[in-house]
């Protein structure tokens, strides 16, 4: 069970955890990691409380899953974004200091991620430039949207083999492409 935190209005909040998920071992602590948003089931207020850890005997430090924070805003997008990336195995993920003109949002050993939260569907540009940016760096590429993606920016990203993830509202990732479902299953 995730410790419980009193909210303003009385009522005790815990992060919701995800049932069967295994723990990952901290290896590098971040400001952004060490906090999730949580809205109160008493008010609906939300804020931002410790993210659950444990303690293991051989010293190491393990953060226990919980269920994605709500996309509706960039920042909670480019966060789901980077749990799922860590989740399915790039652990060194990272926030970029100052997003470039090209609009990479995350950035890891050999990845680079784009979070589209706009509410048009992505387009072709954008995908061609995340395509650019992991070619440039020899990275595997990630673009994350919350609108969706354009006909043409997903035909354009089948052909580039740029996987594509839609932020559904509760801000989960879903695979729409066929090098989405291939990222997703091969660090499953």
């Amino acid at each position: 069970m995730a410790p419980a935190y009193p909210c303003p209005c009385g009522s005790a909040v815990s992060a919701p955890l995800v049932a069967g998920a295994p723990a990952t071992r901290i290896v590098r602590r971040t400001w952004d990691d060490e906090w999730v948003t949580v809205s109160c089931s008493g008010c609906g207020r939300r804020d931002q409380w410790p993210h659950p850890e444990l303690g293991c005997q051989c010293g190491a430090i393990l953060r226990v899953p919980v269920r994605p924070v709500t996309a509706g805003a960039t920042y909670d997008a480019v966060r789901a974004a980077a749990l799922y990336l860590r989740a399915i195995g790039f652990q060194d993920v990272v926030r970029a200091q100052v997003p470039p003109e090209a609009g990479i949002d995350l950035r890891g050993p050999g990845l680079v991620a784009q979070v589209d939260s706009g509410a048009r569907p992505a387009d072709p540009r954008a995908v061609e430039c995340l395509w650019l940016n992991a070619l440039n760096e020899s990275a595997v590429s990630a673009f994350f949207s919350l609108a969706g993606y354009a006909d043409e920016a997903r035909d354009r990203a089948d052909s580039l083999g740029v996987p594509l993830f839609v932020l559904d509202p509760a801000g989960t990732p879903r695979p729409v492409n066929g090098p989405a479902a291939e990222l997703d299953g091969s660090h499953a």
